[in-house]
């Protein structure tokens, strides 16, 4: 899956499958011109040492055949090397036949002209495998060697150890030749690869500042073909902000128009009876918590699909605590939150929702509030989420005591003020970012409220 997904893998895997395809053609067509080479320079030198042996022999006047013929090559002087030459006396079966010292005792053997005809220069060249088992090129004429019309068969021999071996040695050389060159040729290319894809890495990491450290645009200077990418994003960007300063502006101004009328409601209702008066004011006071939690979630949906959103968790849950500390200085509050970690939520409303848990936990504790922040591990739910658990050392509550507690309006304690509204609207706004929201604890056992919220990978 890795290697399907990584541009830079496809391109080392794809070059390197290429360089490696092309270097071994190349080696095999290398290697094929050569022997064609070596072949066509093996019969050439046959071919001039004929020649030699034609220019060196002669019939005296008993008709024997003379001649000492002197080769170049020391083979022919060296027994079973299998270069040899040999005169065979046409005009007279009787006379001996003339041949080089390489061949001692033995004699050349001869293809039949049935098989191997002469050619129009009277030449034939023909393979054959000698008593010592080594192959043979013999190239093969017949020559006429005076005026008397007195013809010779001149047969001189090479051994093909010596093309195959040299093939051999060029080939050995070749390979380690081209294996070296592919290899620092696959290294350079890799590193070519590396440096030209650096640029998106460039844009990975500016992308990850918009989303880790809230930058407004990817910064940088890339080349000619991510630039459109990267102004592309910019855009999309700056669209997105648009839109969400557009979401809180209406939000605001909505809430903004109300404020009016829920005044002017409560402040008629001090004016009615008491018993009517009063169910009004509840019921406007209901009211306008309800109307400001749904503005709430009209808000979070705005900035939920937002890449700018983001929240550092630890100074944020330090100040709430720092707050009730001052409020509650008889109750100790523990805070532990785990460095670094970031929520894909808004700070205001982190706020809120930690801030009337602990609001609900301080005014229920014995003595002490924990509060406990940390990234959330769990295989079976996609995406990063962290963990905040707000728990008391208070007398908690039955099953049946938080479904009341969790539904709007309802207060458990009605010694103070509140509108009951507070756990509600935690579960409003975790409920906006997609995480949960849940109470639990029985009684005498402190109350353990846990919120999970979506967070940010730092990578």
């Amino acid at each position: 899956m890795r290697f399907a997904n990584s541009l830079t893998l496809r391109s080392l895997a794809l070059t390197t499958a290429w360089f490696a395809i092309a270097l071994l053609v190349i080696a095999v067509v290398i290697s094929a011109l050569y022997r064609n080479a070596a072949e066509r320079g093996f019969r050439q030198l046959l071919q001039a040492e004929m020649f030699n042996v034609i220019n060196s022999v002669s019939i005296d006047d008993q008709g024997e055949l003379k001649g000492s013929p002197q080769l170049g090559n020391l083979n022919y002087q060296q027994p079973q090397t299998g270069w040899d030459w040999v005169v065979d006396p046409l005009y007279d079966k009787s006379k001996k036949s003339l041949q080089s010292p390489s061949l001692g005792a033995q004699d050349l053997p001869v293809t039949p002209e049935s098989e191997v005809p002469y050619d129009g220069n009277y030449r034939r060249t023909y393979i054959v495998r000698d008593d010592n088992n080594n192959d043979l090129a013999v190239i093969e004429t017949v020559v006429v060697m005076d005026e008397k019309d007195r013809a010779t068969r001149i047969r001189v021999s090479g051994n093909r150890d010596a093309v195959d071996n040299d093939v051999r040695w060029f080939s050995q050389r070749l390979y380690i030749a081209l294996a070296l060159f592919g290899i620092a040729s696959i290294l350079l290319n890799g590193l070519i690869i590396l440096w030209a894809l650096r640029p998106l890495d460039r844009a990975r990491v500016a992308l990850r500042h918009i989303s880790e450290e809230g930058e407004g645009e990817m910064r940088g200077q890339f080349p000619v073909e991510i630039q459109p990418l990267a102004d592309e994003i910019n855009a999309l960007l700056a669209n997105n902000r648009a839109i969400v300063e557009r979401a809180r502006m209406q939000v605001g101004n909505l809430a903004h128009s109300l404020k009016t009328p829920i005044a002017v409601l409560l402040n008629e209702a001090q004016g009615m009876a008491e018993k009517e008066g009063k169910l009004v004011a509840s019921q406007v006071v209901m009211m306008q918590a309800q109307v400001q939690a749904y503005l709430n979630r009209a808000r979070i949906a705005a900035q939920t699909e937002s890449v700018l959103t983001r929240c550092e968790a630890e100074p944020v849950l330090e100040r709430l605590v720092r707050v009730m500390r001052r409020l509650n200085p008889e109750k100790s509050f523990v805070l532990t939150c785990e460095p670094g970690l970031l929520l894909a939520t808004e700070q205001h409303d982190l706020e809120e929702v930690v801030g009337n848990l602990l609001e609900n936990a301080a005014r229920f504790a014995e003595s002490e509030v924990h509060v406990s922040a940390q990234r959330r591990v769990d295989a079976g739910v996609a995406g990063d989420w962290a963990e905040i658990i707000v728990k008391d050392d208070g007398p908690g509550l039955t099953p049946d005591e938080i479904r009341r507690a969790m539904k709007r309006g309802n207060r458990l304690d009605e010694s103070g003020a509140g509108s009951g509204l507070g756990l509600s609207i935690v579960d409003d706004i975790v409920q906006a970012y997609g995480g949960r929201f849940e109470l639990t604890g029985l009684e005498d056992s402190g109350l353990h409220a846990r919120v999970v919220l979506p967070a940010k990978s730092r990578k």
